[in-house]
C-alpha cells in the first residue's frame, strides 16, 4: 500500500506511542449495496489494518429500520469478502449499542446537555436557519432536567406518536458550524428493525450513534469522507461531554467515476424504476454489479491503491478502472474464439466431413497455461464484419479475392460470395493453402490480417450481452434545472446478441469464469443466467484500452 497523509498519520502515532496498535473499521449503513466508493473505503481501511498489524471491525451503522435490510446486510458482508478481507469475529452492529447510546442520552440530560423538544422537523429546519446567520433557540429548549428525563422515558415507553417529539443535544444555536445547533439525537420511530424486532420505538440519529460507537470499539483512526468533516466538532463535542475513548477522526475525498451516478439514492431509484435489472446489474458501479459483469477483485484492489488518498475532491476517468480490468485479465484470462454476429465460411477444397485438430494458446501470458485442441474443417463461422465486399483501404481482412490468415489455421483466400434474396451476404467461399498451417507462407507473401472462427460442426449457441456505460455523459449529476438525470441513461447501455457461435469449452464454463474471446474483448459466464444448456456471457471490457493510450501519449 502506498503512503499517502492517513498513512504518514499512523505512523506518526505509533512511532510516538500515542497508541500501541491500531483499529480501524468499515462502517456501512445496510440500506443498499455497496458500490465502487466503498471500495476504496474498504481496501483504505482493511488494508492500513493489515499494513500496520492492526485491525479493522465490520460494523454496521443500522440505526434506521425503515431502510435497512437483512438482505443489504448479507450483500455487504458478501461484498467485502469478495475483495479479499476478512473481519474474523469483529462484526458488530450499532444495534448492539442501543442501551448503552440510551444511557449516554440519559447522562446528556441530567448534565443539562439535552433536551426533549416538540417542534416539528419542518419547525426544527427553520429554527435552524441559514448557515451564515444564528438559528432560534426552541421554545422547549429550557425544560427542566425532571421534566425531560420523563419525557425522554415516556418516550422510550411508547407513549407518543411519530415525530412527536425528539430529543436534541443543547449547544450552540448561534454556532456558525449548523451542525452544532442543537442537533437532534433521537426521533420516535414506531418500526421493526431488522436485529432488534419492535424492542425499540426511539432511534437514535447516525450523528449521535456513529461517534459513540467507534468510541466503544475503541476505534484508533475513524476514517471517513469529507462530507464528515463539518461533523467533527459535533462528535467531538459528545466525547467530551460524556468523558470517552475519543476516536479521532481523518477525512479524505470520495470518490468520483465518470460516467455513473453513485449516490444511495439514486442507485435505489434505478433499481426500483426498473432502469436496470436489480443491484447487481453489471451496468451499475455496485460491487455485486462490478463482480456479476466480471471485474476481477484484485483489479479493483489495484484500482483503489493507483487513485491514492487526498483532500482534493475530483473524478476519475472509468478508463482508469477499465485499464486496470484489462491488466489483470490479460493477465489470468483464457484466450477462446467466440463469432458474435456469425456469417459462414465454406472452404471449397476442403473435404467434406474431414476434420484436421489444431492447437490454440490458452494464455500467452502464462506459459503454464498450454494449449487446447479445436477441430478444423470444410463449414466455419466468422465474424460478419470480417468481410467486406468493397473494402476501404487499409482494411485487411477478408474481400473477394483477397486473403486472410484464419487463427491458429491456413490462409485461405475469398473466390465467391453467396447472398439472398435481399442482396444480403449469407456465405464466403474460400480456397485454403495447405503449405501455410500454424503460420508463415511459404513463398515468403505477406499476409496482413488474421480473423478468428468457429468451426460449424462444434458450435455452440450462445446469448452474449454488450455492457457500455450506463450514462453517456460523462457527469449525468450535472444536468440542467428542470432536466430529470434519470433521462440520461443511456439506451445503448446493453446490447443482447443471441445465436452467437461459440467454443465448446464454452458452454462448460463455470458461472463467473473470465475468458478473453480472441480479438473481441474480455468477458465473463453469467454467474445468475448462465448454464451449459444456455451459456450467456457479459463483456466485462473491450480491448482498448484508452487510458493506457493516453498514458503513452503523456510520456
Amino acid at each position: 500500500m502506498a503512503s499517502h497523509f492517513i498513512a504518514d498519520i499512523i505512523e506518526n502515532d505509533l512511532a510516538t506511542g500515542k497508541h500501541p496498535t491500531i483499529r480501524t473499521r468499515f462502517p456501512p449503513e445496510p440500506n443498499g449495496y455497496l458500490h465502487i466508493g466503498h471500495a476504496k473505503s474498504i481496501c483504505m481501511n482493511f488494508g492500513l489494518a493489515a499494513k500496520y498489524g492492526g485491525t479493522c471491525n465490520l460494523r454496521f451503522d443500522d440505526t434506521n429500520p425503515t431502510k435497512e435490510e437483512e438482505e443489504y446486510v448479507a450483500s455487504i458482508r458478501e461484498d467485502v469478502r469478495w475483495l479479499g478481507f476478512d473481519w474474523e469475529e469483529r462484526e458488530y452492529y450499532a444495534s448492539d449499542y442501543f442501551e448503552q447510546l440510551y444511557l449516554w442520552a440519559e447522562q446528556l440530560i441530567e448534565a443539562g446537555k439535552a433536551y426533549v423538544d416538540d417542534l416539528s422537523v419542518e419547525e426544527i429546519r427553520e429554527h435552524r436557519g441559514p448557515w451564515n446567520a444564528p438559528g432560534r433557540e426552541s421554545p422547549y429548549r429550557n425544560r427542566t432536567v425532571a421534566e425531560n428525563l420523563d419525557l425522554f422515558r415516556r418516550m422510550r415507553a411508547g407513549e407518543f406518536p411519530d415525530g412527536s417529539r425528539v430529543l436534541r443535544a443543547k449547544i450552540d444555536m448561534a454556532a456558525g458550524n449548523v451542525n452544532l445547533r442543537d442537533p437532534v439525537m433521537y426521533r420516535i420511530l414506531h418500526a421493526t428493525h431488522h436485529r432488534t424486532g419492535d424492542a425499540w420505538c426511539i432511534y437514535p440519529m447516525y450523528d449521535w450513534a456513529h461517534g459513540q460507537s467507534d468510541s466503544i470499539e475503541k476505534i484508533t483512526h475513524s476514517i471517513c469522507t469529507l462530507e464528515f468533516e463539518d461533523h467533527r466538532p459535533l462528535y467531538d463535542w459528545f466525547v467530551r461531554e460524556l468523558g470517552i475513548w475519543p476516536p479521532r477522526q481523518i477525512e479524505f475525498a470520495r470518490l468520483n467515476l465518470t460516467h455513473t451516478v453513485m449516490s444511495k439514492r439514486k442507485l435505489l431509484r434505478l433499481v426500483e424504476e426498473k432502469v436496470v435489472a436489480g443491484w447487481d446489474d453489471p451496468r451499475l458501479p455496485t460491487i455485486a454489479g462490478l463482480r456479476r459483469r466480471g471485474y476481477p477483485p484484485a483489479a479493483i484492489r489495484d484500482f483503489a491503491e493507483r487513485i491514492g488518498v487526498t483532500k482534493q475532491e475530483g473524478t476519475v476517468e472509468l478508463a482508469l478502472l477499465e485499464h486496470c480490468v484489462r491488466e489483470e485479465l490479460n493477465r489470468v484470462a483464457a484466450r477462446r474464439m467466440a463469432v458474435l454476429r456469425p456469417l459462414r465460411l465454406t472452404i471449397v477444397d476442403w473435404p467434406e466431413g474431414e476434420f484436421e485438430e489444431l492447437a490454440a494458446i490458452n494464455n500467452p501470458e502464462d506459459e503454464t497455461a498450454g494449449t487446447r485442441p479445436v477441430r478444423f474443417g470444410r463449414d466455419l463461422w466468422i465474424e460478419r464484419d470480417d468481410f467486406l465486399e468493397e473494402p476501404p483501404k487499409k482494411y485487411f481482412r477478408l474481400a473477394p479475392g483477397r486473403e486472410v490468415r484464419l487463427r491458429w489455421g491456413y490462409v485461405v483466400k475469398c473466390v465467391e460470395v453467396v447472398k439472398d434474396a435481399a442482396g444480403e451476404v449469407v456465405e464466403v467461399r474460400c480456397t485454403h493453402d495447405p503449405a501455410t498451417k500454424g503460420g508463415g507462407t511459404p513463398d515468403g507473401r505477406r499476409v496482413q490480417g488474421t480473423i478468428h472462427w468457429v468451426a460449424a460442426a462444434d458450435a455452440v449457441d450462445a446469448e452474449v450481452r454488450l455492457y457500455n456505460p450506463l450514462f453517456a455523459a460523462a457527469d449525468p449529476d450535472d444536468v440542467p434545472d428542470g432536466v430529470d438525470w434519470i433521462t440520461l441513461v443511456d439506451p445503448g447501455s446493453l446490447e443482447i446478441l443471441a445465436g452467437c457461435k461459440v467454443e465448446p469449452a464454452l458452454a462448460t464454463a463455470a458461472p463467473g469464469d473470465r475468458i478473453q474471446f480472441e480479438r473481441t474483448g474480455y468477458f465473463t459466464a453469467d454467474l445468475a443466467d448462465h448454464t451449459p444448456e444456455r451459456p450467456v456471457f457479459n463483456r466485462t471490457v473491450t480491448l482498448r484500452d484508452s487510458w493506457a493510450k493516453e498514458q503513452k501519449k503523456a510520456g
